[in-house]
């Protein structure tokens, strides 16, 4: 297996993107379930990357674990402990204008604290961050899980998240930003924040392995040894059950996959867990099958869905508002400059479906970001969709790709472009729903 995903060039790994890559209520929002409370502290704080190196300063969310239930009304405490403005971004949650980034929220200032309420309509996997903090003498910044659990029971045994962040260390042990220059760095990645941790399962268990790609540049794939791979899950909305091609899960920077995994091998044997990103195949974690008895005596069936979240089945693509963005046009701005006097990209009517045209021109894959709403990626004649809905898409040098949305959230959205080189600054528009 090992020498299989090793054999993957860069084309190849792009090449599977686009098949895997994969405060208020709302107005007609689900009932609450609950309100849980949770603080969430940003903070500096420093991790070891480097066995027997210095530690690495990084900026951290301290929380308890983020883990809630579909229906919940989360109560946010957000404290700002670090010396500049900060602010939280949350991959995933649709329709939620209060606790939109740097037009719906401002960033928090040095010292500052705030209150939110936040709908969780959908289940789901999604990422809290800092990812559009992007200032001068910033830190890599560590971000957080969020899971989001159905309302209906889901068969597994176990239910993990994996978080893969990518670090550009220096042999001082302090690490580049993205945004800025990482030459004579070294490359690592790390696992829920460890260089190659274990995790134990038992013969004939299901896992659902939620992973999470934390890297903010990095396109990467990853691919679990002698097991199938069953894809339940992109970017936090259910997909059309499907065996991963050639085992492998192609995740753009910010993307979410939740898999499930029937762990029918030996015990005592150890899985690895390898990560690609167009250049060499790394092992960044182990599943041990433990020795202890089968978990039951023989695997389960294949899976069901994963209940719906309610987005709608169809698309009316005939009577869509259509808008082409090249992503990389003078249009875009840094994060820092964003304004909402500023003309949006678009502006549709809410309810409306809307139909974009994304072209890179450049020679370097760009990564697309929607945010406020989830949107399915088009065929080439727009006569159909992929069965499964995405927020984020990387798109290769001189292509373009046509997404599909129903603008059902009204408000002002951001939508991001950032190129998959290290040093690329990230940029920025918005688009209106009325």
């Amino acid at each position: 297996m090992a020498r299989q995903i090793s054999r993957m060039d860069r084309r190849e790994l792009m090449a599977g993107i686009g098949a895997t890559s994969l405060g208020l209520l709302l107005p007609g929002g689900s009932v609450a379930q609950g309100s849980p409370a949770v603080a969430i502290r940003a903070r500096q704080g420093s991790l070891n990357l480097r066995s027997g190196g210095p530690e690495t300063p990084v900026w951290l969310l301290d929380a308890p674990e983020l883990r809630f239930r579909r229906g919940d009304n989360l109560q946010l405490e957000f404290a700002n402990d670090l010396t500049v403005p900060a602010g939280l971004d949350w991959r995933g949650i649709d329709g939620v204008p209060a606790i939109e980034p740097l037009i719906g929220r401002r960033l928090l200032a040095a010292a500052g604290w705030e209150k939110v309420r936040i709908p969780l309509r959908h289940a789901g996997t999604f990422l809290c961050d800092m990812s559009l903090l992007e200032v001068k003498d910033a830190l890599p910044a560590r971000g957080k899980p969020v899971v989001v659990a159905e309302s209906e029971p889901v068969s597994v045994d176990r239910d993990e998240v994996l978080l893969v962040e990518e670090w550009r260390l220096r042999a001082d042990g302090r690490a580049a930003v993205p945004g800025t220059d990482a030459t004579e760095t070294m490359v690592s990645y790390t696992l829920n924040g460890k260089p190659s941790p274990d995790f134990s399962a038992r013969s004939n268990e299901r896992l659902r392995l939620r992973f999470i790609n934390g890297s903010r540049r990095s396109v990467i794939a990853l691919k679990l040894e002698s097991v199938d791979v069953t894809v339940m899950a992109i970017d936090s909305q259910p997909a059309e059950p499907f065996l991963a091609r050639n085992g492998a899960l192609v995740l753009a920077p910010g993307s979410r996959v939740d898999a499930f995994v029937d762990v029918t091998a030996p015990p005592g044997s150890n899985l690895k867990i390898l990560l690609h990103e167009g250049k060499q195949a790394r092992t960044i974690g182990f599943i041990i099958v433990s020795r202890d008895p089968p978990a039951r005596a023989a695997p389960l069936p294949p899976p069901p869905p994963l209940p719906s979240n309610g987005l709608p089945a169809r698309l009316d693509l005939k009577n869509a508002l259509r808008a082409d963005l090249a992503l990389n046009g003078p249009e875009w701005i840094a994060t820092a400059s964003i304004a909402i006097s500023l003309q949006p990209a678009f502006r549709a009517k809410a309810g409306r479906t809307v139909v974009l045209a994304l072209t890179n021109r450049t020679e370097v894959a760009t990564v697309f970001r929607l945010h406020g709403h989830h949107f399915r990626l088009l065929d080439r004649l727009d006569d159909g969709w992929k069965p499964f809905w995405l927020d984020t898409l990387a798109i290769e040098p001189g292509q373009t790709q046509r997404i599909a949305f129903s603008a059902e959230h009204a408000g002002h959205w951001l939508i991001e472009s950032v190129a998959t080189d290290w040093a690329a600054p990230r940029f920025v528009r918005w688009y209106a729903v009325e």
